[in-house]
């Protein structure tokens, strides 16, 4: 699919540099995640630090995940604020 998430990487700050397949990148920002249910272990910087994909999706090793429609709505294109 266009939109299914093919690069993330962590970064400081709970944020996520992600790269979408239609060539769209950008910033994710968790923080308004992480008192939330399942995502209350993203706290955790290591763990945080362990994002990947799975079916196109930005996941972690306990099953959070952040859809591609999710991101697309919220992240902040890349270029628009500094990365590191």
């Amino acid at each position: 699919m266009y939109w299914d998430v093919k690069t993330v990487k962590p970064l400081s700050d709970y944020r996520i540099y992600v790269e979408i397949e239609d060539g769209r990148k950008g910033i994710f920002d968790l923080k308004p995640y992480l008192d939330h249910g399942v995502f209350r272990e993203l706290r955790d910087v290591h763990y945080f630090n362990q994002v990947g994909i799975l079916f196109g999706a930005v996941t972690w090793p306990h099953e959070q995940d952040i859809a591609p429609e999710t991101l697309l709505a919220e992240m902040v294109p890349h270029g628009t604020e500094h990365s590191a």
